[in-house]
């Protein structure tokens, strides 16, 4: 074991050295060269000069103040000088009072010590300015690296920074700001900010933290290869779509790899803002909707809750917003439990044993199953997430997708009439209206089922349905990350096809608001905003990957009529 009571202190003797010089040049003008009413004599200014300096210099060694790296030190640091300085002072003036010494006015004492660490703050101030504005790129940037290790024998930043990544940050605001000083204040990062493009007039031309601050005009592609940056940095979160849009691509087309700095797209308990690369969410450059509110929050405050397929990508993002609302009891239900664990451990994790989690593995087609889970925890609210929802695959298991899609949802509906809950909302999607395949004729199937239970029973139906979700099991996004990983092309069904497309969090927050508003009954559809065709999409995806040679390949859309046809009878026999 470490034997922290004999720990030796790193006193920087240089630095020392420097404030003793600091303090003679101040004691010189105070006390012998300014005369005032009250000449001093040789032997008075001795005194006080050695009384003084043996308070102020051991006050700072007893405090450390020798022992700390200035040109990374924060404020803590300059408030620590300021405190054994003003501890030292006082200690003086006792010391002047009690000892056999030659007295001095209490303003000349005052104006020695102030004086004295005014100094001191400015000699540190400079240590800190020299050492992160000195570079080999401008003349006023060598002076001071020049300077700094002429005085420190400390190499500039700039000269450690030879191998690292410079970064032009979008932003001069409070996200940009202090994600500069993170890179600034921390020696083994492998970026180095060389400068800020704003919109803000009031901070253009300015610096700040001695990074210059250029318009978008200004901030040309010649000035940024002056600067040699290598990389670009969205650091605005509420910047307009339109525009994030616009200077993604001009930047992108430049030959500038992107990144941005902000929370991840899908939320995760706990999660912080991080540099990372741009998501395929965010390729969409539209404004995430927020559907959440105040009324939605309350009404699932103290509540029991029961997730079917809980462990699936809109399960879990079901269960991570849910949490955040103070829910009394929270069930899990899923049959694939590594996905249901992974869920458990992240909230555990998260709210530290504030939230009651349970967790489940069932099947909702197991009736006594379901009557158990029923039974056991009683839920106000049901949430029906739990179904098979890969077309084509469900095309070949039509079966399958009848037996856990229509008559799961069913047992659900009637363990929720049989055990008293208080609401019951569906998860369903935009491939149920006039279905062409199995996945969705099974999925309009299911909101008749609930549809119907609204006009007898006596819970509170509703139905909620979305298009495309990006990042979810069934997304075509994942398919595209596969196939360029793999280096092969990517396939289109057709070029000129356009989707409407949402994120996890905003099904998920659809889902949750339509069921605090509905009376009973309603089938609730997002206005999805703007299209997006999927060509783009795969483009902006092949360029975000950076690997070269994928071709785009169009299959042409698949032959439904012997599917559809299929499906017509499936769908008709199961109605009658």
């Amino acid at each position: 074991m470490k034997n922290n009571g004999n720990k030796k202190r790193n006193i920087r003797w240089t630095l020392v050295l420097y404030d003793i010089v600091i303090y003679l040049v101040v004691a010189a003008l105070l006390l012998v060269l300014y005369g005032g009413n009250d000449k001093l004599a040789t032997v008075t200014v001795i005194q006080q000069i050695l009384l003084s300096a043996i308070c102020v210099f051991a006050a700072r060694l007893i405090g450390n103040v020798y022992g700390q790296v200035w040109r990374y030190g924060g404020i803590q640091c300059y408030i620590r000088l300021l405190f054994t300085d003003a501890i030292a002072f006082w200690v003086y003036v006792l010391l002047e009072m009690i000892l056999p010494v030659h007295k001095i006015t209490f303003a000349r004492m005052l104006a020695l010590f102030c004086m004295n660490v005014l100094g001191a703050l400015t000699l540190r101030m400079m240590y800190r300015y020299a050492y992160k504005c000195g570079n080999q790129e401008t003349l006023h940037g060598r002076f001071l690296a020049k300077l700094l290790y002429l005085v420190s024998g400390v190499q500039a930043a700039s000269d450690k920074e030879v191998q690292k990544i410079k970064i032009a940050i979008i932003g001069a605001g409070r996200v940009g700001v202090s994600f500069a000083e993170e890179l600034l204040n921390n020696e083994e990062t492998a970026y180095i900010p060389r400068c800020f493009i704003d919109t803000n007039k009031e901070k253009v031309g300015r610096e700040i933290q001695g990074i210059p601050v250029y318009s978008e005009d200004e901030a040309t592609l010649k000035r940024l290869a002056e600067y040699e940056v290598q990389e670009i940095v969205f650091a605005i979160p509420s910047m307009d779509a339109d525009k994030k849009k616009a200077l993604y691509e001009y930047y992108k087309k430049a030959g500038y790899k992107l990144k941005v700095y902000d929370y991840p797209t899908v939320y995760v308990a706990g999660g912080k803002r991080h540099l990372r690369e741009f998501d395929i969410e965010e390729l969409l450059f539209r404004k995430p909707l927020v559907v959440t509110d105040e009324k939605t929050y309350d009404y699932y405050r103290n509540k029991v809750i029961l997730i079917t397929g809980g462990g699936g990508s809109i399960g879990s993002e079901l269960c991570r917003q849910l949490a955040k609302m103070n829910p009394r009891k929270l069930i899990i239900l899923d049959i694939y439990e590594n996905g249901a664990y992974d869920v458990q451990q992240e909230l555990k994790i998260a709210y530290k044993g504030k939230l009651d989690l349970q967790v489940e593995i069932a099947s909702i087609t197991n009736c006594r199953a379901m009557e158990r889970v029923f039974e056991q925890y009683h839920p106000q609210i049901v949430i029906n997430a739990a179904a098979h929802k890969h077309v084509p695959l469900m095309e070949h298991n039509c079966i399958e997708a009848i037996e856990n899609n229509v008559f799961g949802t069913r047992v659900i509906v009637e363990m929720c009439e049989k055990h008293n809950a208080e609401r019951f909302m569906m998860v369903s999607t935009d491939k149920a209206v006039n279905p062409t395949n199995v996945m969705g004729a099974t999925k309009r199937m299911c909101e008749m089922i609930v549809l119907s239970a609204s006009t007898h029973g006596k819970v509170k139906y509703s139905a909620t349905r979305f298009g495309n979700v990006l990042g979810s099991a069934g997304s075509v996004i994942p398919l595209f990350k596969r196939q360029i990983a793999n280096g092969g092309s990517v396939t289109l069904t057709d070029k000129r096809i356009i989707r409407y497309f949402m994120t996890i969090p905003e099904a998920s927050q659809l889902v949750l608001q339509s069921g605090a508003m509905a009376q009973n009954g309603e089938l609730f559809v997002l206005d999805m905003g703007k299209p997006v065709k999927i060509l783009d999409l795969a483009e902006n995806m092949i360029r975000l990957s950076g690997v070269q040679g994928i071709d785009i390949v169009e299959t042409g859309v698949r032959d439904i009529i012997g599917t559809t046809r299929e499906n017509s009878s499936i769908y008709a026999a199961c109605v009658a």
